[in-house]
């Protein structure tokens, strides 16, 4: 697959760059592994430091709350029952680690799946590297206006760090960033647009 090279000003340079079909051309994209991946990096994201008190754990006085027979009522214990407001909560949530595994080329399997789609629908956009002399928010959005992206959640990948450009674009909140090394299933998955630089495309093209 071919793709036209744009420029910051929105203008076709004529130059294309081929995206390698053993990545972005997939035969038979697994929709399923896709699903296990997405759900393995936001498990990953997870503190997983929730806590609620259980019975034991609430402070309050353990005097049984009246004679076991001839009450009238049900049988009581104390009044850090569940069933009492203010009590301990049954089977409440504790501290745990949401992590999971997933083999290496599941999730190789599955980044592929994920940029074959990309590519079937027409969300890939290559653009000739590019830098700010300063950081600037209204030079990126001239960059988004030009290339018709403007307000349309895009992922910008490119093949190295530029502060200046990374300050030029964090305060768009449409608009993420990241490394063409460290591209990840959900991070192409939740942008509708990927705005490539050119530099990437080799990097994008050798992952393994």
């Amino acid at each position: 697959m071919e793709l036209a090279v744009y420029n910051i000003k929105g203008e076709d340079t004529g130059r294309k760059v081929s995206l390698n079909d053993e990545i972005f051309a997939v035969a038979n994209p697994n929709e399923h592994v896709v699903y296990l991946d997405v759900k393995q990096y936001l498990a990953n994201q997870r503190q997983g430091t929730h806590k609620a008190k259980e019975r034991s754990e609430v402070a309050g006085s353990t005097k049984k709350l009246g004679r076991q027979k001839g009450g009238g009522g049900a049988r009581h214990g104390d009044i850090n029952s569940p069933l009492f407001h203010g009590g301990g909560r049954v089977f409440g949530p504790r501290p745990r680690d949401y992590r999971f595994k997933l083999n290496k080329k599941v999730k190789a399997l599955a980044r592929r799946s994920a940029l074959t789609h990309k590519a079937q629908q027409n969300q890939i956009m290559v653009v000739e590297d590019f830098t700010f002399d300063a950081p600037r928010t209204k030079d990126f959005v001239n960059i988004t206006r030009n290339l018709k992206i403007e307000g349309v959640k895009t992922l910008l990948v490119v093949s190295k760090s530029d502060e200046n450009v990374f300050k030029s674009m964090r305060n768009i909140p449409t608009v993420n960033s990241i490394n063409a090394k460290d591209i990840n299933t959900y991070s192409v998955l939740n942008n509708r647009m990927m705005l490539v630089t050119e530099s990437s495309v080799e990097v994008l093209n050798n992952l393994k």
